[in-house]
């Protein structure tokens, strides 16, 4: 556990060097790649057995390297590509707050903000390259849920879905590509939608998704199917609240709010995979928000007039928990 942080460094550090890129499909010497990348052939070596020990690239002969299949996850044009998570969380825009995680855990207050001097997204609306990071991350985080979440959920009945925080549409493209007879809402702020409409065109699906910035704590366009994919989580009750209130203002009669999570296990002895929980002290450390077990959301639902109507598991690649609520 205690050399975890250096196995999470080793990761970032060869998808910044562009080593999984430059390996790709085939396999390569040392020296070859040493040229490619312009590094010492001997500290690269150093690092390709690093990598080799932790099982994210083979040697393949004496001094020549190939990807495993997890190594492929980092190569950039890979589809289920995981290279640009791997930028973002090991950028030290997230890593300097959980150095002051202590102080989060004694008195609740978001160590982003003492580290920053202002809230996450605030710093992203500021720093431009380091909002491209955050967005890419996030899009390469969205691909598993966008390839099971169309054929999980029986979008049949409904015709118009509003994606609530949707990014660069990577989901609302696959869920608008499986439905021909839905139109589709991206809203999200406005360095969150730019990259939409290329990704909406690519997909095929732009003539039916309008783009519409905003800001998600005011209002929202009216749809059916009022869909958040890790957008409550960044937020504290009472600000995750209001999101779903103005859902609740925006959703149709017989509409669905459907939230795509972690979800934490609820009660004793019920711990599970630690990954929720690392995410839930992250949210804690950087945004000031939570992960939440099915009471949380439960609660969460009703405070702002929904109720909770089922709570399912996404199949893998996505591994999310769908959570569908009705408006009472």
């Amino acid at each position: 556990m205690l050399f975890g942080g250096m196995v999470a460094h080793l990761v970032g550090g060869a998808v910044r060097l562009g080593l999984p890129d430059a390996l790709g499909e085939g396999e390569a010497t040392v020296a070859e790649l040493a040229r490619a990348l312009d590094a010492r052939a001997d500290t690269l070596e150093r690092l390709l057995r690093a990598l080799e020990a932790v099982e994210l690239v083979a040697e393949t002969g004496p001094g020549r390297y190939a990807l495993t299949p997890a190594g492929h996850l980092l190569r950039t044009d890979h589809p289920d590509s995981r290279a640009a998570i791997a930028r973002f969380y090991t950028d030290a825009l997230l890593l300097d707050s959980w150095r002051e995680l202590p102080q989060s855990v004694r008195d609740g207050s978001v160590a982003f903000e003492r580290v920053h001097g202002t809230s996450f997204f605030e710093h992203l609306d500021g720093h431009p390259d380091r909002a491209e990071m955050f967005h890419a991350a996030m899009a390469d985080g969205t691909r598993g849920t966008a390839r099971v979440l169309p054929d999980a959920y029986d979008f049949a009945p409904f015709s118009t879905v509003v994606d609530v925080g949707g990014g660069d549409g990577t989901l609302i493209s696959a869920v608008l590509a499986r439905h021909p007879h839905l139109a589709g809402v991206l809203f999200d702020a406005p360095g969150g939608a730019a990259r939409a409409p290329a990704v909406l065109e690519k997909a095929g699906v732009a003539d039916r998704c309008s783009v519409v910035a905003g800001d998600f704590f005011r209002s929202l366009p009216a749809g059916d199917v009022m869909l958040l994919k890790s957008i409550v989580h960044d937020w504290d009750d009472e600000r995750a609240a209001t999101i779903l209130s103005r859902c609740r203002e925006a959703v149709s009669d017989g509409g669905r709010l459907l939230l795509v999570e972690p979800m934490l296990p609820d009660g004793p002895g019920a711990a599970g995979p630690p990954v929720p929980f690392l995410s839930d002290l992250n949210m804690l450390v950087n945004t000031g928000g939570r992960e939440r077990t099915r009471a949380g959301f439960e609660a969460l639902c009703a405070w702002t007039g929904f109720a909770l109507e089922s709570v399912r598991t996404l199949p893998a690649p996505s591994g999310n928990t769908l959570v569908e609520a009705v408006p009472v």
